[in-house]
C-alpha cells in the first residue's frame, strides 16, 4: 500500500541529540491516518529506552535497554515495522532544524541538500550533527525511498526586514548572520489547527526544553525570540537565551573562555539548571521549589521571561486575538499558564482556572480580551504532510508544497 490510491506511507523522524521520535503515517490529499509512533530516548546511554504504539494509542513495545546510537535506533525501527507487519515506507521526511541561510524550504534531500546542510552545523552544532547521522543511516536502512528535508526555519523564511535583520555591521549578511527563527513545524502546525477561523494576531508559545514565542499575522510569522540560532530568546531547560552580549566578552577577555567552553555554558549549563543548579526540567523544579529557593526562582524567571515576550508580539502586532500554548510545559503546565497570563492582566487576558487546570482546550475566561488555548504541538504530522506533498511518488510530486 506505500504508493497505492489508499494513501503514501510516510515514516516521520524528528531527531535530537540523544532521542528519535518516529511515526509511520498513511498520507491522502485530505486526510492523515497514525499507524505507529514511537521514540528512541537516552540514545548513548545504558539506560537507553525504546517505546512504541499503534495508531489506537495501545503499546507496541516498551523495551529498557541500551541503544548505541541513532543506527542502531533507525535498525530497531525497521524491525518493529516488520514485526507487527506494519508498511515499509514510500517516503521519509525528517526535521531538519537549520538549513542556513540557503536552504529555506523543505526540499528532496540529494547530495548538494547535504553538503548544504553539513555547511549549516555551524548555526546549530547542538542539533545536525545528530540530524546528520539520522538522515545518513535512513538512507543506508531504506535505500532507494525519497527522503525529505523539513526545516524548522521554513516557517520563518520570509520575516520583514525589521525583525530578521540583526544590528550588526552590514557586511556580516552575507554570511547569512540574521534572525532564522525555530520551532516552525510546531508553529505551521498550530495555524494549520487553527484553520477552521485563523485569527489575524496570534502568537504562539513554543514551551519545552526549547522554547520560543512567535508572532503570527495572517497566518504567517512576522517576528520570533529566536534568532540566528536555537539559543537566543526565552529562558530555557539548559539555554540562556537572549542574554547581554558584554557577558560573553567578560568571559573570554576575563576568564579565557573560548568559543567550546561558551557553547557548552550558553546551550548545557545555564537556563533553568543554571538559575537552580537542580534541573532543567520543570517537574523536578516545582517538586523542589517548595524547599529550595533556587528552583523556585528558576521557575518565576522562566514565566516572567516568557511573559515579557509575550508582551513584545503583542506590541509587534499591534495587538492580540489569540494566546496558544503548545509544547510540553505549554501544554502540560496549568501553574506556569497560570504565572505568565497572571501578568498579562494589565491588558485584559484572563484565565479560567478550572478549564486551565483540566488542560481544556480554550482555557481563556468568558470576559477574557483575547483567546487562549492550548493545542498539541503536531510536528510529526506536519512532517508527514510535507513529505507526502513533495515525495516524487505522489501525483504531481515535487511541485510547489500546498503547506506552505
Amino acid at each position: 500500500m506505500t504508493g497505492s490510491q489508499q494513501g503514501l506511507d510516510v515514516l516521520a523522524l524528528n531527531s535530537g541529540s540523544s532521542s528519535l521520535k518516529f511515526g509511520l503515517y498513511r498520507v491522502g490529499p485530505d486526510s492523515l491516518e497514525i499507524l505507529m509512533s514511537g521514540a528512541a530516548d537516552a540514545i548513548g546511554d545504558k539506560a537507553g529506552q525504546l517505546n512504541a504504539r499503534d495508531g489506537a494509542g495501545r503499546a507496541l513495545l516498551q523495551e529498557d535497554e541500551a541503544i548505541a546510537d541513532q543506527g542502531q535506533a533507525i535498525a530497531r525501527i525497521a524491525k518493529l515495522l516488520a514485526e507487527h507487519d506494519l508498511p515499509l515506507p514510500a517516503a521519509i521526511g525528517h526535521r531538519i532544524v537549520h538549513g542556513g541561510p540557503t536552504l529555506r524550504q523543505h526540499c528532496l534531500i540529494d547530495g548538494s541538500v547535504l553538503e548544504q546542510l553539513e555547511a549549516a552545523t555551524a548555526f546549530a552544532p547542538l542539533h545536525m550533527p545528530s540530524v546528520l547521522t539520522v538522515i545518513r543511516f535512513a538512507q543506508a536502512h531504506f535505500p532507494d525511498i525519497p527522503q525529505i528535508a523539513c526545516f524548522d526555519t521554513a516557517f520563518h523564511a520570509q520575516l520583514p526586514d525589521v525583525s530578521r535583520v540583526l544590528p550588526l555591521p552590514r557586511e556580516l549578511r552575507s554570511d547569512g548572520i540574521q534572525r532564522y527563527g525555530f520551532h516552525g513545524l510546531s508553529c505551521e502546525s498550530i495555524v494549520r489547527q487553527t484553520a477552521d477561523g485563523p485569527p489575524d494576531r496570534m502568537i504562539i508559545a513554543h514551551l519545552g526544553n526549547g522554547a520560543s514565542i512567535t508572532a503570527v499575522k495572517g497566518g504567517k510569522s512576522v517576528d520570533t525570540s529566536m534568532g540566528l540560532t536555537p539559543s537566543g530568546g526565552v529562558i530555557m531547560g539548559t539555554r540562556s537565551g537572549d542574554i547581554d552580549p558584554g557577558v560573553l566578552v567578560y568571559l573570554t577577555r576575563e576568564k579565557n573562555f573560548d568559543a567550546a567552553k561558551l557553547e557548552d555554558m550558553i546551550d548545557h549549563r545555564s537556563g533553568l539548571l543554571g538559575i537552580s543548579g537542580v534541573s532543567g526540567d520543570m517537574r523536578a523544579l516545582q517538586a523542589a521549589a517548595p524547599s529550595n529557593a533556587d528552583a523556585a526562582l528558576a521557575i518565576q524567571m522562566f514565566c516572567y521571561s516568557v511573559r515579557k515576550q509575550v508582551a513584545a508580539m503583542i506590541a509587534a502586532l499591534e495587538g492580540v486575538d489569540l494566546i496558544v500554548f503548545t509544547g510540553g510545559v505549554g501544554e502540560n503546565d496549568a501553574d506556569a499558564r497560570a504565572a505568565i497570563c497572571d501578568g498579562l492582566g494589565w491588558m485584559g487576558i484572563s484565565l479560567d482556572q478550572t478549564c486551565n487546570r483540566s488542560a481544556h482546550e480554550v482555557i481563556s475566561s468568558a470576559d477574557s480580551r483575547c483567546a487562549v488555548r492550548v493545542l498539541p504541538s503536531q510536528e510529526d504530522e506536519q512532517i508527514a504532510w510535507h513529505t507526502w506533498a513533495l515525495c516524487p511518488k505522489t501525483p504531481g510530486g515535487l511541485a510547489d508544497d500546498p503547506l506552505r
